[in-house]
């Protein structure tokens, strides 16, 4: 829950609005985004006060802008992406006028900041299903303004995604989604993640998600083993492949110490690591076998040598 003062507009630039309290709730409705946005209760009689129709527009599951659209968004810009949001959550018919509003003054989406931007943009694309508006915000032209690097593929990948998290019955993640509108390249998503102002965390999960191969889909535990868990389900759904594998599966450590392939007759130093890169790696092609395998693997590998 928030507690706000009743406010009221005394000047906006697209950014950030100066305004001053008020003690009117009309005023305090009129400077509000939609008209969904604008209800107000009386907690103690419950009676609801709508100046502006967004009772009805909330059961006819319409997101509209308050008076003219143009000037909602010359106040604040963002208007642009939470409509979309809303439309997206709550919205079943669109609002055309609305829509042509948001083509038209996209390009102001330039001049906000950029955590304001990625804020709003992962709040969409953490809701269940926001392929279909993203795609409308292609054709609007809105999503080459905050994310140029989303294309047709990205659209389509987007949209296969959701599907497969619903499939899987995954928790749905905003930075996977990010990750699946953009091309599967590292250094993409470093470019993206930076200019979002991206936390740390979230840079590092975007660009795991973004290095995601075909041969993923190949020994998914063995992905997880190399990249944990949760980057092996992003970039298992990332290529449709049933994360199921590795899903609530703790990942093993290698039953192997270096101090045993010395006490089998290697000498200390480089030749002890190779022997343990080379058993772990039959490990895991075995799909992590228990100790008594592990111990095996070592004599044989010795045996190679």
């Amino acid at each position: 829950m928030e507690v706000t003062t009743l406010r009221h507009d005394v000047s906006t630039d697209g950014r950030r609005a100066t305004v001053s309290f008020a003690s009117d709730w009309r005023d305090d409705a009129a400077r509000r985004d939609f008209t969904i946005n604008a209800l107000y209760a009386d907690p103690a009689t419950l009676e609801i006060s709508d100046w502006f129709g967004g009772l009805d527009d909330l059961a006819a599951r319409r997101v509209r802008f308050i008076g003219d659209a143009h000037q909602r968004i010359r106040e604040d810009h963002l208007r642009i992406l939470r409509y979309f949001r809303f439309q997206a959550r709550f919205g079943a018919q669109i609002d055309a006028a609305s829509e042509q509003t948001c083509r038209d003054l996209a390009h102001t989406l330039k001049g906000l900041s950029r955590e304001r931007v990625a804020m709003e943009l992962l709040a969409l694309l953490a809701l269940p299903d926001p392929s279909p508006t993203v795609e409308r915000m292609a054709g609007l032209g809105v999503i080459d303004v905050v994310l140029p690097e989303a294309g047709r593929c990205g659209l389509e990948a987007l949209r296969a995604l959701v599907a497969a998290e619903q499939a899987a019955g995954v928790e749905a993640s905003p930075l996977r989604r990010l990750a699946a509108l953009l091309p599967p390249s590292p250094a993409v998503a470093e470019t993206v993640a930076a200019r979002l102002r991206l936390s740390r965390s979230q840079r590092a999960r975007l660009i795991a998600a973004a290095g995601r191969l075909d041969s993923d889909r190949e020994n998914p535990r063995a992905l997880a083993y190399a990249e944990g868990v949760d980057s092996a389900v992003d970039r298992l759904l990332l290529t449709s492949v049933d994360p199921a594998a590795v899903l609530g599966w703790q990942v093993p450590d290698l039953p192997l110490k270096g101090g045993e392939i010395v006490a089998n007759g290697v000498g200390a130093g480089p030749e002890v690591a190779r022997t343990l890169r080379e058993v772990e790696r039959r490990w895991i092609g075995e799909g992590f076998p228990a100790r008594e395998r592990v111990l095996e693997l070592l004599s044989e590998v010795l045996s190679d040598r």
